[in-house]
């Protein structure tokens, strides 16, 4: 008797596991653009119970490889002696083509890639790099004082249908 198909458990889908929200607030996003991570197994272990930081992390390429440089990865408490180093650079999974094209965008003024988001899909670690350009500090208040009128235009059109 075969199974119906909507008996079948869900595999994999996206789940995200930390965001870069200082990113944002730092830095207008240009482009962005998957990778995936070379880890060892006590690292994604830490993933998947969400221990990781993506605070003052960038991505720099050396030798024709991109690197992931400052994330925070916390040691797996069950791991044996041979635990990983929680701030060591991680090797990025990229095309060839990306990574020079990347590396020219990247070696303009003002340009650098910041790591956004980090999830798994289908069960491996992926992160979201961005382009992004520095925000200066009228930008920043800018972008707060837009949004803080956003949420206010919001509040007052649910309280007039109240």
């Amino acid at each position: 008797m075969a199974k119906k198909k909507d008996q079948e458990p869900v595999r994999g889908g996206n789940r995200l596991i930390a965001s870069n929200r200082k990113a944002y607030h730092d830095y207008f996003i240009d482009e962005t653009l998957e990778a995936g991570l070379v880890l060892v197994g006590s690292e994604i272990k830490s993933i998947r119970a969400g221990r990781v930081n993506l605070r003052d992390s960038y991505v720099t390429i050396r030798n024709g490889e991109a690197w992931l440089i400052g994330t925070h990865i916390a040691g797996y408490a069950e791991a044996s002696y041979q635990d990983h180093d929680p701030n060591r650079d991680r090797k990025l999974l990229l095309h060839r083509r990306e990574i020079d094209r990347w590396l020219g965008k990247a070696e303009q003024k003002g340009y650098t890639i910041v790591p956004l988001k980090l999830y798994l899909k289908d069960n491996r670690a992926k992160v979201e790099i961005g382009l992004a350009r520095g925000k200066r500090q009228y930008d920043k208040r800018e972008t707060i004082a837009k949004r803080d009128s956003e949420r206010d235009m919001r509040r007052a059109i649910k309280q007039e249908y109240q």
